[in-house]
């Protein structure tokens, strides 16, 4: 049939025009039979957009992707409920659009997508979505702190106010790299349901810098409790020093890189009641005090002042001046659980400490103590990888 058969039919026939009209959505010439009276052109380019039109309680570390088919996008626009454009980029052939910004809990966002389709037409797409509102936001918290210089047994903390209940998630989320030359083998632990920390297999080479990443907002801890916002930390392991105390000696030993740097006479727990031994195992200095006062009414005194305190666990031990027990420093050990010093020497050594130094104890019939929320080292590694909520 020649063009001048179809012109003829079209005109002398309704019926033709009839069927014309009954074509479905799809069907048919895309675009939809350009000049004929009352069926104007659709465009062959299609807009999709994920979250979809509507969505609702839509994950904010979900990016926001807009993708056309059969076309390239002229402009799109994702803008938060103050009318601001988020920011986000196009593919090197502008078929598709990703947002490079998370997204705030419980907020309503809108987009406008708009395209040339290959047949020139243009295309649109408009809608909005919300995101998800936390039932609890939750505050995070990372130990050491920014610009820190810690010990070679320092522990990474990362703390919780609720409990965490997709441990994995979160695991997942927490980063650590150092300047060290070679790898540094270590493992994150769960302590509590609040609190998840990183240890190296070995203590931490001398002088490197680590850097912490918990990535954390964004993340359903559970419960419809999510983190209030991600964290970081960058700290310096300082110079390698470890006290070492085999408590039937009374000698605390200080080593530096592995030479002994110092050594003081020292009283420990008690040998005869277990309950008051000086446990063994390897713990961290947590704090450092000037004054600490010592309260146990199990034994029966309060309010006793001593100096020069460093902190070794939760359990109650310290290592401290007691220059008041000086005659059994060196010869006995008679004290509560804490390693006595005389006052000179537990001025020397306590200015020479880090918080993180780590401090081995053995010879006593205490174990490790291990209710304490810095209990890191007193452990094995195969049962510290076991803490992992990540199958190994």
């Amino acid at each position: 049939m020649d063009r001048r058969t179809v012109v003829k039919a079209a005109l002398a026939s309704g019926a033709a025009v009839l069927a014309a009209a009954c074509t479905g959505p799809g069907e048919g010439t895309p675009g939809g039979g350009p000049g004929v009276p009352g069926n104007p052109a659709r465009p062959v380019a299609k807009i999709t957009a994920v979250p979809a039109v509507d969505a609702r309680d839509v994950p904010v570390r979900q990016p926001v992707e807009l993708r056309v088919t059969a076309g390239t996008f002229t402009d799109v626009k994702v803008a938060n409920p103050d009318g601001k454009a988020i920011q986000g980029v196009f593919n090197a052939d502008r078929t598709v659009w990703t947002s490079s910004e998370v997204l705030g809990y419980g907020r309503a966002y809108t987009y406008t997508a708009l395209a040339t389709g290959s047949d020139h037409e243009p295309a649109r797409l408009t809608g909005g979505f919300t995101t998800v509102e936390p039932a609890q936001q939750v505050r995070v918290t990372v130990n050491p702190v920014d610009d820190a210089t810690v010990g070679v047994a320092m522990p990474v903390s990362v703390k919780f106010t609720a409990d965490v209940v997709h441990k994995a998630d979160v695991e997942k989320a927490l980063t650590i790299t150092t300047s060290a030359s070679g790898a540094v083998e270590g493992a994150w632990g769960w302590l509590s349901d609040r609190q998840i920390d990183f240890r190296p297999m070995r203590y931490w080479p001398a002088g490197v810098d680590v850097s912490v990443g918990a990535n954390l907002y964004g993340i359903d801890l559970g419960g419809g409790a999510y983190p209030r916002a991600d964290v970081t930390t960058k700290f310096t392991i300082g110079r390698n020093q470890v006290v070492r105390i085999h408590t039937p000696d009374h000698v605390m030993n200080v080593y530096r890189d592995g030479a002994r740097y110092r050594s003081y006479p020292c009283s420990n727990g008690l040998d005869s009641d277990v309950n008051r031994n000086t446990p063994n195992g390897t713990y961290i200095i947590m704090t450092r005090e000037p004054h600490a006062v010592f309260d146990n009414a199990r034994y029966g005194y309060t309010n006793v002042d001593k100096k020069w305190a460093c902190r070794i666990s939760n359990h109650g031990e310290y290592i401290h001046e007691n220059q008041d027990n000086a005659a059994a420093i060196g010869h006995t050990n008679n004290s509560h659980g804490c390693v006595n010093l005389l006052d000179a020497d537990a001025k020397d050594y306590f200015d020479s400490a880090l918080i993180g130094d780590p401090v081995e104890v053995s010879g006593s019939r205490l174990g490790p103590v291990t209710t304490s929320d810095v209990m890191d080292w007193l452990v094995g590694w195969p049962e510290w990888k076991a803490k992992s909520a990540i199958e190994q």
